[in-house]
């Protein structure tokens, strides 16, 4: 039986959190795993993010959080330490309660989404890439797209001025990948990604110049809903091969499992 008293309880918030798929996937792991476990989806607005975060840390049966847009990098701060995949963008897209009651801090976006490319043939080492986006999941996805042994990587980004820090700071880390800030402009690119939110809502602009799109090119999309973006779909209409955002999710799970210590929770008495 779910969702007892003992319950250990997990939330996913982002804000709007209409559009997040984490909790009915994760309830139904606890689910078939016979688990007193619940996720919920919570939202606030951000001007009521520190009394919202005071709540949830007070909360004392809350284990842990998937964080999602707006709340990665402000989250991340109030963590009292983190994996390296974190700290280095200083970003968490999940966060577990340690034993003295503060909160450690892991970034598996761009895990996620390696592991999701490789598992659909995409190569990526020796590739030139185009990702739109130097956000939340963006800062992570550029890092391990750099560590995975990408030659060449455009970024773009509405603000320049957080695109050329997170530049920087990348090419600090693997030199030999060739990063630049510039247009949203897939020319010349191997692949293309869009790691922005456009595109969650149909009034959404396009992130990138479909019209510079070639057959021979990659198109990949971080988000899950709709499956098929209207990026996708101009991709397809050109040819290019293409790689939506449910794959990056699916491995997130399997890592975010690991992360909370599923496997070992074991069932509590009701």
């Amino acid at each position: 039986m779910r969702g007892t008293g003992k319950a250990d309880i997990f939330v996913m918030l982002a804000h709007p959190v209409g559009h997040a798929k984490s909790p009915g996937i994760f309830n139904e792991i606890f689910e078939q795993k016979g688990l007193d476990s619940l996720m919920v989806p919570l939202s606030c607005r951000p001007e009521d993010f520190e009394t919202f975060w005071a709540g949830i840390t007070a909360a004392e049966n809350i284990k842990g959080v998937i964080i999602s847009v707006p709340y990665k990098n402000i989250v991340y701060t109030k963590c009292s330490g983190g994996h390296d995949r974190a700290v280095r963008v200083e970003s968490a897209n999940s966060v577990r309660r340690l034993p003295d009651g503060t909160w450690y801090a892991d970034n598996f976006d761009g895990v996620g989404f390696i592991d999701g490319l490789k598992a659909g043939g995409h190569q990526i080492a020796g590739k030139r890439i185009l990702q739109v986006g130097a956000g939340g999941a963006g800062s992570s996805l550029l890092y391990c797209l750099a560590e995975a042994g990408a030659v060449e990587i455009r970024l773009a980004d509405l603000d320049v001025a957080r695109a050329e820090t997170l530049a920087a700071m990348v090419r600090k880390s693997f030199p030999d990948c060739r990063i630049s800030v510039g247009a949203a402009d897939p020319s010349g690119m191997d692949m293309a990604i869009n790691a922005t939110s456009a595109g969650l809502k149909a009034t959404d602009p396009l992130p990138m110049d479909v019209s510079k799109l070639t057959p021979d090119m990659t198109v990949v999309d971080i988000i899950m809903e709709p499956a098929e973006t209207a990026l996708l779909a101009a991709a397809r209409k050109v040819g290019c091969r293409v790689q939506p955002g449910r794959p990056m999710m699916d491995f997130q799970v399997e890592a975010m499992s690991r992360f909370f210590d599923i496997e070992h929770r074991g069932s509590n008495d009701v």
